[in-house]
């Protein structure tokens, strides 16, 4: 597995990862719709033209678990215990059909765990910048980590 163990996370360490993707309409109703999430701003083109933003915004939530997923592969594929919770999120622009989004994590603290040897927290924050390089998402995320076998 490509994912790293607890002992080879380091404060400060920074990962710009290669993986984008671009967002489309398909992706946002799909997600939208799936999640039982109405918001008339996702999916009800009309209705959004009349908004401030002029048309559809992206759902936040795909916004989030993009940002997250684009980081697996180069972090946690296969190390990752349990996502423990997500602070701290903020959605500082919009996201619109056709943006395409890049993300960064960074490593903010890594502990062992106090009551099980075999693993521990790393704290991330991962970061989402579209394609003019405007930061449209950031949280901190707190995952256990397995440690190497001993």
């Amino acid at each position: 597995m490509a994912g790293l163990y607890l002992e080879e996370f380091q404060v400060g360490q920074v990962f710009r990862h290669a993986l984008t993707r671009t967002l489309t309409e398909s992706d946002n109703v799909l997600f939208s719709t799936m999640t039982m999430n109405p918001q008339p701003l996702h999916i009800d083109f009309d209705f959004a033209a009349k908004s401030e933003w002029g048309r559809p915004l992206v759902n936040s939530l795909l916004t989030l678990g993009l940002m997250i997923g684009i980081s697996v592969h180069d972090t946690t594929l296969g190390t990752t215990l349990a996502n423990l919770g997500m602070t701290e999120t903020v959605f500082p622009a919009p996201v619109f059909h056709g943006d395409t989004i890049r993300v960064e994590t960074e490593v903010l603290a890594v502990r062992e765990s106090k009551s099980k040897p075999d693993r521990g927290i790393v704290d991330f924050e991962h970061r989402a910048y579209n394609q003019d390089g405007v930061l449209v998402a950031r949280c901190a995320r707190q995952a256990m980590i397995m440690k190497k076998a001993a």
